[in-house]
């Protein structure tokens, strides 16, 4: 692929990190780096550290005509990063500063999303102290970190546990929690491209909930595409995926996942979102990668769509 000047554009990969998610950073990262090199850009990579003047100085010795950001969870999808590239003036993949920072923030975007009329989980944002006195919701209701990605550090309280919430894990989010109300039935995503949704999804563990570890490990969970559920459910997801899109002010590629309650049948009334991702995963089990080669949209070909509608806010 060729700069406007005849040159090859170059692009910096931008992985890695210090947020909970870095060893997936660091699959999507590696993953886009080589298709991006086999789509023509002279590419390099940059393993972002907790070193703001290094990460500086690296990008300004690169020179990189876009940043490729392929960063997930805090620092990498929050905002801030898009705010150095923003000063820098250097062109990047994804949303900016504020619909990063928005969509991150879960009661933040989920208040958005009721204003636009989107069907949201009844929920509750609180202190760890105030959900270790009692239950906040009827049982079953789950338990997440309010800024974080990939169903990091997500449970599900159900009726008859015994173990009270945070008992026997690691929970280093800070004090605050959201807790909801949990949806019964199917999980279902849908990416979206531009300005068009590429389809819908039906994700189905093997055993337990769409958690962190079966996103990510491979066997663990079918990938259903289309999601075989009736066609005024795919159609309401897509609209809630691309209404949630525009709504957060989210550009290029994002990710918005859903609950379906199928005892509703095809009442509409059974779709709620759960939130927008604004850096979708690139890995090898990733699924806006998978929705666009169901569209007959090689991954060279989704990287370098990304690549060339890359922008800053600067």
């Amino acid at each position: 692929m060729s700069a406007e000047s005849g040159t090859m554009k170059r692009v910096t990969v931008l992985m890695g990190g210090w947020s909970a998610e870095r060893e997936v950073s660091l699959a999507s990262g590696a993953n886009c780096a080589a298709a991006l090199t086999q789509a023509g850009y002279a590419v390099a990579t940059l393993d972002a550290r907790l070193d703001l003047a290094a990460l500086v100085e690296e990008l300004r010795g690169q020179k990189p005509d876009v940043v490729f950001n392929a960063l997930h969870g805090r620092c990498g999808e929050d905002g801030n990063i898009q705010g150095v590239l923003n000063l820098l003036k250097i062109p990047y993949t994804h949303s900016g500063l504020m619909a990063s920072a928005v969509a991150m923030d879960k009661p933040v975007a989920k208040k958005l999303f009721q204003q636009a009329g989107l069907r949201v989980p009844e929920g509750r944002l609180l202190s760890r102290t105030e959900l270790l006195k009692g239950d906040p919701l009827p049982r079953p209701y789950v338990v997440k970190p309010f800024n974080e990605g990939s169903s990091v550090g997500v449970s599900i309280v159900r009726e008859g546990d015994n173990a009270r919430p945070f008992e026997g894990i690691d929970w280093p989010f800070g004090d605050l929690v959201l807790v909801e109300c949990f949806i019964p039935g199917r999980e279902l995503t849908v990416g979206v491209m531009g300005d068009k949704p590429m389809g819908v999804t039906e994700l189905r563990p093997k055993s337990g909930f769409y958690d962190y570890a079966n996103k990510y490990t491979g066997g663990l969970t079918e990938h259903l595409i289309p999601a075989p559920v009736p066609p005024a459910i795919y159609e309401e997801c897509q609209r809630m995926a691309l209404v949630a899109h525009q709504v957060l002010g989210c550009r290029g590629v994002s990710r918005s996942d859903f609950r379906y309650d199928d005892t509703a049948g095809d009442d509409l009334a059974g779709i709620y979102i759960l939130e927008t991702n604004t850096q979708p995963g690139m890995t090898e089990l990733s699924l806006v990668p998978e929705q666009a080669k169901h569209l007959g949209i090689s991954y060279p070909q989704l990287v370098s769509w990304m690549v060339e509608h890359a922008r800053c806010d600067a």
